[in-house]
């Protein structure tokens, strides 16, 4: 497959680096900084073009032509919708995925149509991450939850706790604990290192845990990996960008919530946006201000400016300070990982976020969604069985007849409304959408190729 890839931001180098990781992708990157093209091209194999990422020669000399996705991921969303539109109108570039940053954009349905500006899929890295932690906040004690099947389905990460009725003992015992329930144990990670869930594998305090169950299950799933944490009330948010004022507006009915902004003319701004959450002028990493507000009351401190440096610096202050749990947004991965083994619980990284969005799409066979886990080394993938048994390399065959790659397991099947714990007898049929866990993700097109259909297939 020939992705075009423009901008080589975070995101967008993000992008390259999962997607040329795969053997049947072949991948081009555009962008203005030659410095920044060459240190992506030394670490990964792709094409580079240096140029506007608009201009119909740079998409030309880029190989828009031939390509298959064009994915226009620049930090401005006017460049992104302008190369959308020239690829479809020039080169009839089949799939166009375009990052829209501006909720005035996103709002707007009717310009993003074939007739209008031609963006078949519209994504929003803000908005993706402001409802990854609306999902944290939701399950307290939870390093990420991820919804499959509309809601119906969650995976749950969780950091086992001595105090949990399952820890120092085997799975198996989980029938026991809670026989009326539908999950299971998906995932395990220990120092860092994946190991398979069997029967008679024993969950350690500290262990990585990723279970599977119906949403209204979840809870009770939770209580097995570590003690229940009460609901959150009082939120602080460091930021009032974009992601803050999202967050803010999300939560402010249902908590208490506090927004801190360095700029007051922004503060002024988004007070006004704003219906009951407080907004305090003032630098989020300033001892005194924090000891004034009550830090040692607040249950999630949310550190989400963009400067990430300094969200590290407010949020293991303010978990000096006394807040109950601390969250920090953080693009470098390398930082995310030193600081999740410190005082900070949460390091949140919006291009893991966001490129769980973008696989979906770029994704072939019928998948519904990705998820990225592990800092991109697994993937939790929603895939839809369609056609018959003569069409199909999925339909109407058990589990254990399937060849699916070494690491990947299907863990559940939603059928309808009803919530299937996937066993080695189970046997998929049409319409039956499958989650699957991968803890090589380098495989993927194999998972790709199970789930196509033939020819045939209409």
């Amino acid at each position: 497959m020939k992705i075009l890839i423009l901008g080589a931001g975070q995101v967008g180098s993000s992008a390259a680096y999962h997607l040329s990781r795969e053997e049947a992708n072949e991948v081009t990157v555009v962008d203005m900084r030659p410095e920044v093209l060459r240190e992506l091209q030394d670490r990964l194999d792709i094409r580079t073009v240096v140029g506007h990422a608009a201009y119909p020669d740079i998409l030309a000399r880029a190989g828009a032509d031939d390509a298959d996705i064009i994915v226009a991921l620049t930090d401005t969303d006017e460049t992104n919708m302008v190369a959308c539109q020239v690829a479809y109108t020039l080169y009839h570039t089949p799939t166009k995925i375009a990052r829209i940053r501006s909720s005035e954009y996103m709002t707007a349905r009717k310009l993003f149509t074939q007739d209008a500006i031609p963006v078949d899929v519209r994504i929003s890295p803000e908005q993706l991450v402001c409802e990854y932690i609306e999902q944290l906040i939701l399950y307290p004690g939870a390093l990420q939850v991820l919804d499959f099947a509309n809601g119906r389905v969650r995976l749950v990460g969780a950091r086992a706790d001595r105090r949990g009725s399952l820890v120092g003992q085997k799975i198996a015992a989980l029938k026991e604990h809670i026989p009326n329930t539908e999950g299971r144990i998906a995932a395990i990670y220990r120092d860092g290192k994946s190991i398979k869930p069997e029967g008679d594998t024993v969950i350690n305090d500290g262990d990585e845990v990723f279970f599977i169950a119906a949403r209204q299950d979840v809870r009770v799933f939770m209580s097995e990996v570590r003690p229940l944490e009460d609901p959150v009330k009082r939120v602080a948010i460091a930021g009032g960008g974009s992601i803050g004022v999202q967050l803010a507006l999300a939560l402010e009915q249902t908590n208490q919530v506090k927004i801190i902004e360095r700029d007051p003319d922004q503060a002024r701004r988004i007070s006004e946006q704003l219906n009951k959450a407080i907004v305090l002028v003032g630098d989020a990493a300033d001892e005194e201000l924090l000891l004034e507000e009550n830090i040692d009351n607040v249950d999630v401190f949310c550190a989400l400016t963009n400067a990430e440096e300094a969200n590290i610096l407010s949020a293991m202050l303010s978990k000096r300070l006394g807040a109950q749990k601390v969250m920090a947004l953080i693009n470098r991965p390398s930082y995310a990982e030193l600081v999740e083994s410190g005082s900070i619980d949460i390091a949140i990284s919006p291009q893991q976020v966001t490129i769980g969005s973008l696989l979906a799409h770029v994704r072939r066979g019928d998948v519904v969604k990705v998820h990225s886990l592990k800092r991109g080394a697994a993937e939790a993938i929603e895939a839809v069985a369609h056609g018959d048994e003569r069409e199909s390399n999925v339909v109407g065959r058990a589990i254990e007849d399937l060849k699916l790659p070494r690491g990947t397991q299907i863990v559940a099947i939603v059928r309808g409304d009803q919530v299937i714990m996937a066993h080695h007898d189970t046997v998929i049929e049409t319409d039956d959408h499958v989650i699957l866990f991968m803890t090589d993700r380098r495989k993927i097109d194999r998972i790709e190729n199970l789930f196509q259909v033939g020819v045939s297939f209409v």
